[in-house]
């Protein structure tokens, strides 16, 4: 990664503010701060690109690390749009679960995005939300 942008897999004194602020702008979570960085700390795969010691993209993934994975929160700063950032944050988290069945979950708003690099859209899915208003008014749920 060029043009100062570092990759960062690890939380390591890490400031989950703006990770925060990130997802929540757009519209991926609701938590705060402490909650924020607890789910990346559980998570398998993490993915952190920054750009003068700043927050510029995220994405994290669940996974057992041998038959299944499944991809969340991936974000890029507005402003750095159009750099191949989320691709990057999507390479990244492949290689972390390499061999695995992966199914990545976005926001009906981005649906279609991830066509052209490589993900297909499922016909069996379910979910269950403890706040189903939100996901029904947000466009998640038919």
């Amino acid at each position: 990664m060029s043009d100062g942008f570092v990759i960062k897999t690890d939380i390591d004194g890490f400031d989950f503010r703006e990770v925060t602020d990130l997802l929540n702008g757009f519209g991926l979570s609701d938590l705060d701060n402490d909650k924020q960085r607890l789910v990346f700390e559980r998570s398998y795969a993490k993915v952190f690109i920054l750009k003068d010691g700043h927050v510029a993209a995220v994405g994290r993934a669940l996974s057992d690390g041998i038959a299944q994975a499944s991809i969340y929160n991936i974000a890029v700063r507005e402003d750095l749009w159009g750099k191949g950032l989320g691709r990057t944050v999507i390479n990244e988290l492949l290689r972390q679960v390499e061999g695995c069945n992966v199914v990545l979950y976005t926001h009906p708003k981005h649906i279609g995005l991830y066509e052209h690099w490589g993900f297909r859209k499922l016909k069996t899915s379910y979910a269950h939300f403890p706040n189903e208003e939100h996901f029904l008014a947000e466009g998640f749920l038919e």
